[in-house]
């Protein structure tokens, strides 16, 4: 038997979760999926995503062992990578190079608020 059938949320640690937030839907275009009180934890469970997409990102509250600012590894995709790049870039957001590699799709990164690198390519 399968004990684990899916991939819901993947944690992004943030200092100000009410900034993340901001950012995660004003600017990245995300929808607040969640947003609920949860003390013991050190803030809120918030998740954000793209519209209809399968997983979210959990905006979670940053300690000594869950620092901000890392690699996050998550790879989003974008039906016009080139368009995506020209926005952030023309938003303000902290983006990356575009690359363009023959075989490869057009991907950039981008960091949030925190610092935490996130990775947009070509769907």
């Amino acid at each position: 038997m399968n004990h684990i059938s899916d991939i819901r949320t993947v944690g992004v640690p943030v200092t100000d979760q009410d900034q993340a937030v901001k950012f995660y839907t004003e600017t990245l275009g995300f929808e607040l999926v969640m947003d609920a009180p949860l003390p013991q934890f050190g803030g809120r469970w918030i998740v954000v995503a793209p519209a209809g997409a399968a997983v979210g990102i959990a905006l979670v509250p940053a300690k000594d062992e869950i620092p901000a600012g890392v690699d996050t590894g998550i790879r989003m995709a974008s039906p016009d990578a080139g368009a995506a790049h020209q926005h952030f870039l023309a938003a303000g957001v902290d983006t990356g190079e575009l690359l363009e590699w023959p075989g490869v799709p057009a991907m950039f990164s981008l960091r949030d608020p925190d610092g935490n690198r996130l990775y947009i390519s070509q769907a």
